[in-house]
């Protein structure tokens, strides 16, 4: 029996934040950072059975082509993946009086569709990029028992000698996507290899009220090469999003929509048709038999 501070539900018996236990998540889960932006799946969903919303966390489980989906956000960053990550698998695995793992483990197929940052030259604002690898600046991994080589050392240890970065951060890790969702979903979109920052502005080379101490990240990030892959954008989730998901054996891609160019400096203000066009099409191939 786990401690109840430990294993944290809610009054209703759900976990704590994300409001969901095994009966309201679906196995197919799309991840979104706004809240707002699970209400686009109102008008995408053919029903919906369960909703329910807590701080940044809004759930929303319904069908879609007679396939049953959970579309729930986050919030942004590695620690708000950390709460999410966990209760979706303690939902999926765990007998929630007990805390004891179930006896059949369930796998999730977890598609984050976001936002973020291009960093070539090529992938202008409106481009959609599927990420075959995600490398984390953010450290969370770190802070949990696991064996390395489930994740991706070599990617790793490759982009530590080319990033140079000063002693005192974290140390960087890589992991990969799921390939199976990879082929399902990412065909015919660009695939590269996306960096997580721990942040928006200094994390992420911005010099705003504070000066970043390695104000040409993005420059490093983008002239990193490995395996004839780039790294193609820069955005706050998908290393945790990747490195929990293979411990925790599910499945995970990360498709985004780049609404900044950093490198030419441009911005896509308004990105509401092009992402909800992004999802639909993404949930087609994920229905697809």
């Amino acid at each position: 029996m786990k401690k109840d501070s430990e294993l944290v539900l809610a009054p209703d018996g759900t976990l704590y934040h994300i409001h969901l236990n095994y009966d309201t998540l679906a196995d197919n889960v799309l991840l979104v950072g706004d809240p707002t932006r699970v209400d686009m799946f109102r008008t995408i969903f053919d029903g919906i059975e369960h909703e329910s919303s807590n701080r940044e966390i809004h759930a929303l489980t319904g069908t879609y082509h007679g396939s049953r989906f959970t579309a729930l956000s986050t919030g942004m960053g590695c620690d708000n993946i950390d709460i999410v990550m966990t209760e979706l698998d303690a939902a999926a695995n765990l007998d929630l009086q007990t805390g004891e793992r179930r006896s059949t483990h369930r796998t999730l197929r977890l598609v984050r569709m976001g936002t973020c940052g291009g960093l070539q030259p090529d992938l202008p604002a409106g481009s959609v990029v599927a990420s075959r690898y995600a490398v984390g600046l953010d450290g969370l991994v770190h802070y949990y028992q696991h064996t390395p080589s489930l994740l991706e050392p070599d990617l790793a240890n490759s982009f530590i000698d080319h990033m140079m970065l000063p002693d005192g951060v974290a140390q960087p890790y890589a992991a990969s996507c799921s390939l199976d969702l990879l082929q399902r979903v990412g065909t015919n979109r660009y695939q590269g290899i996306t960096a997580t920052a721990p942040g928006f502005y200094g994390p992420q080379g911005r010099d705003v009220c504070l000066a970043p101490r390695v104000p040409d990240l993005t420059a490093r990030l983008a002239s990193f090469c490995w395996h004839d892959l780039r790294v193609a954008n820069l955005e706050m989730e998908t290393s945790a999003i990747y490195a929990l998901s293979t411990l925790m054996n599910h499945h995970a891609l990360t498709v985004c929509l780049v609404i900044a160019n950093r490198i030419a400096g441009s911005f896509l203000n308004d990105y509401h048709a092009t992402m909800l066009d992004m999802i639909a099409q993404t949930m087609d191939a994920l229905t697809e038999r």
